[in-house]
């Protein structure tokens, strides 16, 4: 069996409000397997968006292991912390979050030059990546001239550009309506099926979380 993508192995995170502690993960563990793709599923407030920050390494848990691609991150410093996000991490939200100044070619090539890919190798892995996603004929267009979609299908791009062993998305359809939103999840899982990145997606849709490999449930601070 192929080693996991993103281990989460009894995370926990309390916050503090006043006087009360709110223990919103209490020992939440998951395994996702590269080309896996699972979803996230639980009422609002559960602590989904808290659970994707974890395994992001935007946040650091109270308690427990994050390894990404067989790293355990826990240990590391800030800096390790960021080389792994850069590296292994792809993040696509709601909302498509575009440079609005850029083409869509440029959006897709900025992280992999940050990443230090050459201009033109960027230029390459971005051409192929809107091509794939049926986008092709507009490249050079900027975020504005494009439909919501097209907006967030560029977004996708941009997450995966830097071939992440994980991608973790945040209701990434939620701002589509269900047509748009069904065509941008198929784009989503033939390019991730193809490139081997294993997905973590929180979603409130049932009907698209019916459609990945699996479910898991965030219910009272754990995974089942």
């Amino acid at each position: 069996m192929s080693e996991p993508a993103l281990v989460l192995d009894g995370v926990r995170r309390t916050f503090r409000q006043g006087e009360r502690e709110l223990n919103v993960l209490k020992g939440a563990s998951l395994a996702v397997l590269p080309g896996e793709i699972v979803a996230l599923v639980g009422p609002s407030g559960a602590g989904k968006s808290t659970l994707l920050q974890i395994a992001g390494l935007l946040e650091q848990p109270d308690a427990g292991e994050v390894r990404i691609a067989g790293q355990n991150c826990g240990k590391m410093d800030d800096t390790a912390r960021t080389a792994v996000r850069r590296e292994k991490l792809g993040f696509v939200y709601q909302y498509h979050h575009l440079l609005p100044e850029f083409s869509a070619e440029e959006n897709i090539v900025l992280p992999q030059m940050i990443a230090g890919k050459s201009r033109k190798d960027a230029r390459t892995r971005a051409g192929e990546l809107l091509a794939t996603l049926g986008l092709a004929e507009r490249g050079d267009h900027r975020p504005a001239r494009l439909s919501g979609g097209e907006q967030q299908r560029v977004a996708i791009a941009r997450g995966v550009a830097n071939l992440p062993a994980v991608l973790l998305a945040d209701e990434p359809t939620g701002n589509l309506d269900p047509g748009t939103a069904d065509r941008v999840f198929g784009y989503l899982v033939d390019l991730v099926r193809a490139e081997g990145i294993g997905v973590l997606i929180a979603t409130h849709n049932l009907e698209l979380a019916g459609r990945m490999d699996r479910m898991v449930t965030l219910q009272d601070g754990m995974l089942v």
